[in-house]
């Protein structure tokens, strides 16, 4: 529903859905990784002790935002940006990886609609991703539906890149919306039919241990070839979640085999300012890099559209839509994540604006897939 805008969710998913590749392995060679051959990753961190790493990274996800706004960050191991092929299925559901969560932090203010919670999630560097992918995630307990089975794997974007929040290779960052259930009568909260990975996610405490899967995906692979391509992200809630790794090592790591000299352009759209998620990252970015980096919010209860209605994402499309258009004719990459509600509004937004352009939206929409510019992942 277009009305869903302005609200977030997690990107969870069964395991089957959107269409994930199988396992690949690198080329063989001095210079690559082979991520289908766990033996290379360390297993351990490089803390002495519980109590130091326990400080150590109560102050990762603050420093990291305040990094946005000083010089690139060094990342390590750099072995991680070797590999010609993404990592896939390292680890299935039968056979899960244990990792450990090492934060819980609430993104939202006290005004937003619900809880969105940044988790942080140590795998010793046991299973590499890159940027765009998916962790699956198995809660504890049984499957309600298969008693005596798991529990079902829920699929999540990442949104830290490979390197992780601490920028060492070991940890992945989830964007996670709790998922709670209001009786539609009475109006109260019915814990019955919460939902249950996105709970146990936002209710954990460092050291707990956590299943995951994967790294799953490939649609949302940030294209490299062109270190100066232009990027357009559009996203809904928790669907922000792969754009802050891709804004990460465009913008804030010291990659070396990745120098971003293009425009990486941002909308975002959530219910409210409190709603607002990694804001004070993204505003970090756009005082260091004016010329590298646009973002846009659209806050369904705060902004008015032209119309006079409510501003959700589709309504700044619209706004910047011949800029965005041009960008796309020069060979933009347009990248959609978030609720399935936000597609029809943008797709009749877009064929909207082809038409008065003079263009077939259908056969733009076609080239474009043709080109490999067009990449969506909603849930």
């Amino acid at each position: 529903m277009a009305s869903a805008l302005g609200a977030q969710a997690s990107v969870a998913a069964p395991i089957g859905a959107g269409g994930y590749g199988r396992r690949s392995s690198s080329s063989k060679g001095s210079n690559t990784v082979n991520f289908c051959n766990k033996s290379w990753i360390g297993t351990t961190l490089a803390w002495e002790s519980k109590a130091l790493k326990s400080r150590h990274m109560n102050k990762i996800f603050s420093m990291s935002v305040q990094q946005a706004s000083k010089s690139k960050v060094a990342v390590k191991p750099l072995e991680l940006d070797n590999a010609k092929e993404p990592p896939l299925n390292l680890y299935k559901p039968k056979e899960p990886y244990t990792a450990t969560i090492v934060s819980v932090e609430r993104l939202v203010g006290p005004k937003a609609p619900g809880e969105t919670c940044h988790i942080v999630i140590d795998h010793g560097g046991n299973v590499p991703y890159w940027e765009g992918q998916s962790y699956g995630v198995i809660p504890p307990g049984e499957n309600p539906k298969k008693p005596g089975s798991p529990n079902t794997v829920r699929l999540y974007s990442i949104a830290s890149t490979r390197y992780g929040d601490s920028f060492d290779g070991k940890t992945a960052s989830l964007c996670v919306r709790r998922a709670v259930y209001y009786d539609p009568e009475t109006g109260k909260e019915d814990p019955t039919k919460k939902g249950i990975c996105s709970n146990f996610l936002c209710d954990s405490k460092p050291g707990d241990k956590v299943q995951i899967t994967g790294p799953s995906g490939k649609i949302m692979l940030l294209p490299e070839d062109d270190p100066n391509a232009t990027h357009i992200m559009i996203a809904t809630g928790t669907g922000v979640a792969p754009y802050r790794g891709y804004l990460r090592r465009m913008l804030m790591e010291d990659v070396p085999s990745f120098k971003f000299g293009g425009l990486a352009w941002l909308f975002l759209g959530v219910a409210n300012t409190d709603s607002l998620l990694y804001d004070e990252e993204f505003t970090n970015y756009l005082q260091q890099y004016p010329d590298n980096f646009r973002y846009d919010k659209a806050l369904s209860r705060e902004q008015k559209n032209k119309n006079g209605g409510k501003m959700y994402v589709q309504d700044k499309i619209e706004e910047y839509s011949d800029e965005i258009f041009k960008l796309l004719d020069g060979g933009a990459h347009i990248y959609f994540c978030g609720l399935k509600g936000m597609m029809p509004g943008i797709q009749d937004t877009l064929k909207r604006v082809a038409e008065q352009r003079g263009e077939s939206w259908e056969q733009k929409l076609s080239q474009l897939k043709k080109n490999k510019q067009w990449h969506v992942e909603v849930y």
